[in-house]
């Protein structure tokens, strides 16, 4: 697990979406081997409860989320898996 991206992942959600809750795992050690892995960036799973998503399709809430990590898909980030939902949605 490497905390710093764990930290700068967390501080762009947090900063963009306020979230109620958030969790953001790293998963690079289950991607072990793949190709994707070569490249030293990560495998994250995200999380996110948020009221920013009220109103959102699914589709667009990844979308906003892949849009704040944008920096960090070319520098940290190989894959990301997220669940985002609204804080009525729990």
């Amino acid at each position: 697990m490497n905390p710093d991206r764990i930290g700068a992942i967390r501080s762009v959600l947090e900063e963009r979406f306020d979230p109620e809750y958030l969790d953001v795992l790293d998963e690079s050690h289950l991607h072990e081997g793949h190709a994707g892995a070569q490249s030293g960036k990560g495998h994250f799973r995200i999380v996110i409860v948020s009221a920013a998503f009220i109103g959102m399709s699914r589709l667009r809430r990844h979308q906003a989320v892949f849009e704040a990590v944008g920096d960090l898909m070319d520098t940290d980030i190989h894959a990301l898996s997220i669940q985002p939902a609204a804080p009525d949605e729990i």
